[in-house]
Order: structure tokens, then sequence, then C-alpha cells
């Protein structure tokens, strides 16, 4: 990413203008223990796209057995081929866990008085970038994972034989790992089409039912002006034209996408309200300037797992915008 990241945004009515260095911030001494309990979590971020990108799925074992439900040999063969998936499904799930715990942290020192949200980001840089730094893992981790109906289907075929084995009174080693409980929870992350980002959503809004005596305006300001500030880089062309190379770009609005949602579902009126502090209007026309293919799983995320944009209030220019 270029040190255009390092951008100054336009002076808007109701936005703040200020340098948000998603590029080479480094934790101050006051940001070190959050810093380093959220990077501890961030490190392992690769690995598990990596991990994600590399599923195959048994489904070809598993129509095999399905096929031949007497023959003991595609039986076996299915099962040993779906056990280390469900194993690598439970590593991802696991991993939403820890992610969830870091944001919150992250909100906590955010938002946290007598700074406002726009003085936190301004001061608190390094923890900006590790909050973008989720966002952005988890919009490309929901994005590979609608590319892969195995998961489900593999996790569907491991339940059903699990019951099935459990009524035969079969001893089943996978069960130490992946128990009955852990299993109903797996199922219901993964039944998600965005299980990463719907997992952030719900911290996001626990956070804010928790801290009772914090002001809303405190979660949802810092929302707004990371949107803002990503909105203005992707617009601009004398930022946006001297980006490194197009991951600057992907980065930039994934981010601006992740946090319109997490304020869509924290905000009662959501983010597409007349009175909302994002500019809807000019973030989805940034996302569609952009190429088709870059933009298609984000601009579906907007429709998808928003939670106001078919309010009566929503604009109908906005909604015509995403059709």
């Amino acid at each position: 990413m270029g040190n255009l990241l390092k951008v100054l945004t336009r002076e808007i009515e109701n936005y703040p203008h200020f340098f948000l260095d998603f590029e080479n911030a480094q934790p101050t001494d006051g940001e070190r223990e959050v810093w380093n309990q959220v990077n501890s979590v961030l490190q392992d971020s690769e690995s598990i796209l990596s991990g994600l990108q590399a599923y195959k799925g048994a489904g070809q074992e598993i129509r095999d057995a399905i096929q031949n439900p007497n023959d003991f040999m595609l039986q076996e063969r299915a099962w040993n081929s779906v056990c280390p998936l469900v194993i690598k499904l439970k590593k991802f799930y696991s991993f939403s866990l820890r992610l969830e715990e870091a944001l919150q942290s992250l909100l906590e020192c955010l938002t946290c008085p007598p700074f406002t949200p726009t003085q936190h980001l301004e001061r608190e840089q390094a923890l900006a970038k590790q909050f973008a730094e989720i966002l952005h893992f988890t919009l490309r981790f929901d994005e590979l994972k609608m590319r892969i109906p195995a998961i489900q289907n593999d996790f569907s075929y491991y339940r059903r034989t699990i019951s099935r084995n459990r009524i035969n009174n079969m001893n089943l080693d996978i069960e130490n790992e992946v128990n009955n409980e852990m299993a109903n929870r797996m199922s219901l992350f993964y039944a998600e089409a965005t299980p990463m980002l719907k997992t952030l959503s719900n911290a996001t809004t626990n956070f804010v039912t928790v801290n009772k005596t914090l002001p809303l305006e405190n979660t949802t300001d810092c929302l707004s002006t990371m949107a803002s500030v990503c909105k203005v880089m992707l617009e601009t062309p004398e930022y946006s034209s001297r980006f490194s190379s197009e991951d600057t770009l992907l980065f930039c609005m994934r981010v601006m996408v992740g946090v319109i949602i997490l304020y869509d579902h924290v905000h009662p009126n959501g983010a597409f309200n007349k009175s909302s502090k994002i500019d809807m209007k000019g973030c989805i026309k940034v996302l569609k300037d952009q190429p088709a293919d870059n933009v298609e799983g984000l601009l579906n995320a907007l429709k998808f797992t928003t939670k106001h944009l078919n309010d009566e209030s929503t604009p109908k220019n906005i909604r015509t915008m995403l059709q």
C-alpha cells in the first residue's frame, strides 16, 4: 500500500479532516497493550485465509457414500475425508471468536471518554489501522466462503453421520474435538452467507448494548468517520492514482463497506437514512466506478447484510443504485 493512505479528508460539513495512516502507524506506549493483544489475532489471519482458499471439500466421496449405502468401504472413505475438513472448519470458527474479542477491545479504546471518536482516531492511529485490518480480513473471508458451497454440504454430512452413529452407540473420537454443542454453534455460523461480518455486527451491537453509559454516537461517529476517510481516498484521483497497487484500492473499499455495515446494524436509523452521517450515495458511486469484478461481492454485502436498506426511510435513489 502506498504512502497515500496517509490522506487528509476534505473539509466536508460534519466530517472531520485529519490524517489516517493505515500504512505506517506504530503503536504508542498507551496503545501497546491492546495493540499486542489484537496483533496476536491478526497475525494468524493470512493462514486462515490460505486455509479457506485451499478448501476443496469432500463432495465426490460424499456422493459415492450416499449412492452406495451398503458399501462400508465408501462410507469409511467419505467419513475419513470429512473429519479433517470439520477440524479445519472448527479452526475458522474459533478464529471468529478471537476476532470478536479483538474488535471489542478496539472499540473500547476508540470510543471511551474523554476524547471524541475523531480525537481517538487521530491519536490512536495504530489501533485504527488494526480496526481496518479486521474489516479487510472479514470481507475477504466472506467473499471466499460464499464461493465454497462444499462447506455446508460437508458439515451437513458430518452432522447426519454423527447422529446416525450415535444411535448405533459408536465411539467417535472426533466428538472430543467437535462435540454436539460446538457443532450446533458452527452450524449457525456457516449457515450465514457472510459469517465473519455477522460476527462483527453482533459484536458491535453487543458492545453498544453492554456499555450503557457510553453515548451511542461515540461508536457510530467512529464508524462514520472511517467510512468518510476511505471514501475520500477512493474518489480523489490525486490520491487514488498514486496508490502503489490495486490491493490498496481493495483495502479501502473493503474497510469502507465494513464500517457502513457495522454502522447500519448499530445506529437505530441505519446508514441509509437521510440523517445518516455517512454519504451513502457517494460511497456507492465510488464502488460502482471500480471494475465490476472487484466490487460485486462488496455491493452484495451492502444489499444483503445490512439491516435498514429496505426501510421506507431509505431514499429511492439509494435503493435504485444497489439494484
